[in-house]
């Protein structure tokens, strides 16, 4: 693992991420150190996930009221529930006495209780029960409630924000229901989440699923059969980057399943009856759009060198409800788990050469663009954030 630069190394980094532009043929990419270096993982949590917005999921997550899952969201405890109203909420998940952790893992609960001396909340995060607090002076439990976040939704993902100085989501997210309106994904369903960890920095995981280039070297006997050259990167407004691609077949589906095809979803038309958009909303969701399914996923870092993630896998609404639905969906589970499968020992293998500190930048294809976005603004964010620190 490479150590806290020094004063010479630090400024090295500045300018090594200085030198990384919006000019995706002449750009280097992410310095090395960012995918490395533990103390650059505290200004990365800062500067990337505790400014802006992030998502939590797709809001589809938590379909009855109280309804919870708990998050850690590069360091911040994290609750998100849906209330008795059928409002999703997003609260920090320490109690307002001492700060104790309140919830852990998922479920469905009628109330918070903090697990250390029994304050309770209700779903709306107001303080309920506070025993022996008689003698607290000007002691309001108006004023003890949960501390809550914003959330806001788009195309049925649910954002987030920590930054109460934050742009505002609508700038945040730009064009982006523009771009994706021939999907209606605000009608889609989740049926299927997974949450794992991976011996890879998040940067890495969320780029791989973000370019063309590795297919052939990765999955020469599996999915690269299905991508023909893309489309170029599309011009946005908005924190994301995106890229359309026709494919040969169902790009969901392995060659020897293709069969098993569902329907294309019933908005779409044209082009996109026969490919697939991958879209990735910065800093850590990614997703594939294709004319019948949707795989998302989401990183967050635990360690510059280990990731928590997050798999769902979405259907339009009236394709879920056919009567073989569920035996024809376990195929396109195993084509992501076998894409995921080849992915995985490569992107080891490439934290592997990261953690050396004779890593050096390197350059992009014309098969990466998205990641070259990103590049530039992963690095231009950090880079403010090194000079103001």
């Amino acid at each position: 693992m490479q150590k806290q630069p020094d004063s010479s190394r630090l400024q090295e980094l500045k300018n090594q991420l200085a030198a990384v532009t919006a000019e995706r043929d002449a750009t280097p990419g992410i310095p090395p150190a960012c995918y490395a270096d533990t103390d650059l993982l505290k200004q990365e949590q800062l500067a990337i996930f505790q400014q802006g917005w992030v998502c939590v999921g797709r809001a589809d997550r938590w379909p009855a009221p109280g309804d919870f899952s708990t998050m850690d969201i590069a360091g911040v405890p994290l609750i998100v529930l849906r209330n008795k109203a059928g409002e999703l909420k997003a609260f920090a998940n320490s109690c307002r006495h001492r700060g104790s952790k309140l919830l852990n893992g998922e479920g469905n609960c009628k109330k918070i209780k903090c697990p250390f001396h029994w304050w309770t909340y209700d779903l709306d995060g107001r303080l309920k029960v506070y025993a022996r607090m008689e003698n607290a002076q000007n002691f309001d439990p108006d004023d003890f409630g949960l501390v809550e976040f914003p959330l806001h939704y788009e195309d049925g993902f649910a954002f987030t924000s920590f930054d109460s100085n934050a742009v505002a989501f609508e700038e945040w997210i730009g064009d982006f229901a523009t771009l994706h309106a021939p999907w209606a994904l605000s009608g889609w369903k989740t049926t299927r989440l997974r949450e794992f960890e991976v011996d890879c920095n998040w940067k890495s995981f969320i780029e791989v699923f973000n370019e063309y280039y590795h297919l052939p070297m990765v999955h020469a006997d599996s999915i690269n059969w299905l991508y023909p050259e893309p489309d170029p990167v599309d011009t946005v407004s908005g924190q994301y980057t995106t890229q359309f691609g026709a494919t040969e077949g169902n790009a969901a589906l392995l060659a020897d399943s293709q069969q098993q095809a569902l329907p294309n979803a019933a908005s779409l038309s044209g082009r996109e009856r026969s490919g697939t958009r991958y879209s990735w909303v910065y800093p850590n969701m990614t997703f594939a759009a294709s004319q019948d399914s949707l795989w998302m996923y989401q990183a967050f870092p635990i360690t510059p060198e280990r990731s928590h993630i997050v798999q769902s896998i979405c259907f339009p609404a009236e394709t879920v409800e056919m009567e073989d639905f569920e035996s024809r969906a376990q195929h396109y589970y195993q084509r992501i788990d076998a894409a995921l499968a080849e992915d995985l020992p490569f992107l080891q293998q490439q934290q592997k050469g990261l953690n050396s500190r004779f890593a050096q930048q390197g350059r992009f294809t014309a098969l990466e663009p998205s990641v070259a976005n990103f590049a530039y603004w992963y690095s231009s964010r950090m880079a403010a954030a090194l000079k103001q620190g």
